[in-house]
């Protein structure tokens, strides 16, 4: 799309977000050199989210956080979940804005959680905490996370999240029908 050198900031030091980052970028803006970098920055909200708006927020805010710093695109990353009839779901919004304040957003889709760890998150455990220990592993969330554990790696985290900065970029994609 665009030629030229391109700096990102992302608003995690989760090498599962900038890895998406990174290869939704590739994609978008294929004839560009893409250099993303993670930042850790607060996301103002709870560490496990629990609303769409919420989740939203954060992403917001993890966008918000990084701006002291100076790239082409800030991206926030926040991943929550959601009652639908009693039954937990999770996803992820992103949020992108580019240096001249242009702003686009995505979403990913969701996934039922099963029960097991539906309860731990109801008693204060983050979803990767939770994860790790149902399933008995280490830093599931910075790996392939709920979504890779749960399909048995058919979709894992990093694509996940990829398909949600895509989809956070259709703005700059269709500059005409964003203006």
């Amino acid at each position: 799309m665009d030629s030229g050198k391109l700096k990102v900031l992302v608003g995690s030091k989760n090498p599962t977000k900038i890895n998406a980052t990174k290869g939704a970028f590739k994609k978008v803006f294929s004839d560009s050199v893409i250099d993303v970098y993670g930042i850790s920055v607060a996301s103002g909200v709870s560490d496990q989210p629990m609303s769409c708006n919420e989740t939203k927020l954060g992403a917001k805010n993890r966008l918000k956080n990084l701006k002291p710093s100076v790239a082409d695109f800030y991206i926030g990353i926040e991943g929550g979940c959601e009652y639908i009839n009693k039954e937990l779901f999770a996803f992820a919004w992103v949020v992108v804005e580019d240096s001249f304040g242009k702003k686009g957003k995505g979403k990913t889709s969701m996934f039922q959680i099963p029960q097991k760890i539906q309860k731990l998150i109801e008693s204060g455990v983050e979803l990767g905490e939770a994860d790790d220990v149902v399933f008995e592993r280490k830093n599931s969330k910075k790996k392939n996370g709920a979504i890779g554990i749960l399909t048995n790696n058919i979709i894992d985290r990093t694509k996940y999240y990829e398909e949600a900065v895509v989809l956070s970029l259709i703005p700059f994609l269709n500059k005409s029908l964003f203006s």
